[in-house]
């Protein structure tokens, strides 16, 4: 097997990976949530991080331009990859690509002198209350009542425990539970709240949301990740240790349970990678990524270049993984993929 991580590596997946060759079965078949009848139970777990979000966000609307959105019976997800696989799960995968680049990608979202005044880095207030209402409005009811298990992982703080919210009962408690999961500590200070308990960022505890989908029983999954396919750090760095230690502040246990979870989820991401071109017999994952000579988008960037450049490799990469184009075509610019164009027009009257 190739080295999952060498760059000069022509192969990252199988071309007929299970994950795959269920995808392209169901988008042949035509069948939706709840029609499949094929035994399998087909998970996509969608990952977040903040600005890093763009790359989940276009992964999803790959899937959605390839026909593939009611190929999945459950849909699990974390922190701003959570309101990504919202509008998703609604049906609207130009939405949360956009507004990355038109409505984030600004200070008044992602401002880190405001740290230095105690405010928060990021302005969920702004996002929950203005974006997601007004701007591009996300259709809360219709994701209630989407056919396939929609839920968002969330950290308990005083539990020290990660729940897999799936059971939403109205706009409201949905809409607490996204902002929850988008709670970044540090970024954001102090703790938000859901059903009454303080809470924050779903990856707290639980560093991917594939692993809610894996316990929550899926066959197969679909992992979208948003950091490219390179070697993972072999210690934390010095801001994921300071982090750390706000997180025992806010309570004891908290940041060090974050720290051992990034360690296991070291080992666990080594183990997709071997999954991805040696399937096995199951459960099975396919964890796609930006590849590894692609750049990086910060959980905090709002450089424009950056964040696009983001978004056009993280959908390539999901175009040719289920056309079955060969990553070198990728890497020398032979195939490239972008979203389709959409046009959106609403009343204002």
């Amino acid at each position: 097997m190739p080295d999952a991580y060498d760059p000069a590596a022509d192969r990252y997946w199988a071309d007929d990976h299970p994950v795959l060759e269920l995808l392209r079965a169901r988008r042949d078949a035509g069948t939706g949530p709840g029609e499949h009848g094929d035994g399998q139970r087909l998970g996509l777990a969608v990952e977040g991080g903040g600005m890093r979000g763009v790359v989940s966000a276009a992964m999803l609307t790959a899937l959605d331009d390839l026909g593939l959105r009611p190929a999945f019976d459950a849909i699990y997800s974390c922190s701003s990859g959570a309101v990504n696989a919202a509008y998703f799960t609604a049906g609207e995968t130009w939405y949360p690509l956009t507004i990355y680049f038109d409505d984030l990608a600004t200070k008044r979202f992602v401002d880190t002198r405001r740290f230095f005044a105690r405010r928060p880095v990021l302005d969920l207030d702004y996002v929950f209350e203005e974006v997601l209402e007004t701007v591009k409005p996300l259709d809360y009811e219709r994701v209630l009542k989407a056919p396939a298990s929609f839920q968002v992982a969330i950290t308990l703080v005083d539990e020290l425990e990660t729940v897999s919210a799936g059971d939403f009962t109205s706009k409201e408690d949905l809409k607490e539970g996204l902002r929850a999961s988008c709670w970044l500590p540090v970024a954001v200070p102090g703790t938000g709240t859901f059903r009454g308990e303080r809470a924050v960022d779903g990856g707290v505890l639980t560093a991917h949301p594939y692993v809610l989908a894996l316990r929550d029983g899926c066959t197969h999954v679909l992992s979208l990740s948003t950091k490219p396919l390179r070697p993972p750090p072999s210690r934390p760095s010095a801001g994921r240790r300071l982090s750390a230690s706000y997180m025992d502040r806010l309570r004891p246990g908290l940041g060090r349970g974050h720290l051992a979870s990034l360690d296991r989820y070291r080992g666990q991401r080594r183990r997709l990678q071997e999954w991805m071109t040696e399937p096995g017999d199951g459960p099975h994952v396919l964890d796609l990524a930006p590849l590894p000579w692609m750049p990086e988008v910060g959980r905090q960037e709002i450089a424009l270049d950056k964040i696009m450049a983001g978004a056009r490799g993280a959908h390539s990469v999901m175009a040719a993984a289920v056309e079955g184009v060969p990553v070198a075509e990728i890497r020398d610019g032979r195939f490239a993929s972008l979203p389709r164009f959409v046009t959106v027009r609403r009343n204002r009257g």
